[in-house]
């Protein structure tokens, strides 16, 4: 009886645990595909902005109220000069509208690093918080260079003031076009919380047309001149340095 007995609970066991792992396995699934980006090249995309050489795109988003947000636009900036604004942690409350703190943490690299920052919202909504994973990577070739930002919320502590944004991918694609740069800027956020729909709207175009302009202006200004792109001998983006006077 004592072996029986032994045997079902192991048996149990077995199919219990079977049971949580399946529904890891269905949670990791789940995760990654939210992580999912739409197509740049999607024909749902709907133009909802255009002014002067900056265009904005919105989409619907699987399993979510909010709507992903396209940014196309050709700034009057070489691409060394939008890298170094890029590599700069707290560049952030330069060029991104509403960007009220930024800053670098952790031991990542060029390639792989995270940041910090917050974003400031018209009362009476709570300021919005983000911890990003990002990752960078170029080719010489092509003379392309795509970052990758994803929200990981839990690398840092809440603030009580603020709320933390566990929802969040955004693609950047910067590509030469001689001295001026083709910018691709694709992102879908789920802010959490009840927003207001002028102010969803807001996120939605406003903030990607004011951001790209600021950052054309920054990238033009004298700290972010006189910067290069290194490659490795594979061709690969290894990172942004300062050129010698």
């Amino acid at each position: 009886m004592r072996k029986t007995r032994a045997h079902r609970i192991t048996g149990w066991a077995s199919v219990i645990s079977g049971l949580v792992c399946a529904l890891l396995v269905s949670a990791l699934a789940a995760a990654t595909a939210r992580a999912e980006l739409p197509a740049e090249d999607d024909e749902a995309w709907t133009l909802r902005k255009e002014a002067d050489h900056i265009r904005i795109y919105t989409i619907d988003q699987p399993d979510s109220s909010f709507k992903a947000f396209k940014a196309v636009g050709v700034l009057d900036a070489p691409i060394e000069n939008l890298m170094a604004v890029m590599i700069n942690p707290g560049s952030c409350v330069e060029w991104v509208h509403n960007c009220t703190e930024s800053y670098g943490f952790g031991k990542g690299d060029f390639h792989d690093r995270y940041a910090y920052s917050v974003n400031d919202m018209p009362w009476p909504v709570t300021d919005r918080d983000y911890v990003l994973h990002i990752r960078t990577r170029g080719d010489e070739t092509s003379g392309e260079i795509v970052m990758d930002l994803n929200a990981t919320p839990n690398q840092r502590a809440e603030s009580s003031s603020r709320v933390r944004v566990d929802r969040s991918d955004t693609l950047y694609r910067f590509t030469p076009e001689g001295d001026k740069t083709r910018m691709v800027w694709v992102q879908h956020t789920d802010p959490n919380g009840s927003l207001p729909g002028w102010l969803v709207n807001a996120l939605l175009v406003d903030i990607p047309l004011r951001s790209m302009e600021e950052l054309e202006r920054v990238a033009n200004l004298d700290r972010y001149q006189s910067y290069r792109l290194v490659y490795d001998e594979n061709g690969k983006l290894a990172g942004v340095s300062r050129s010698e006077p």
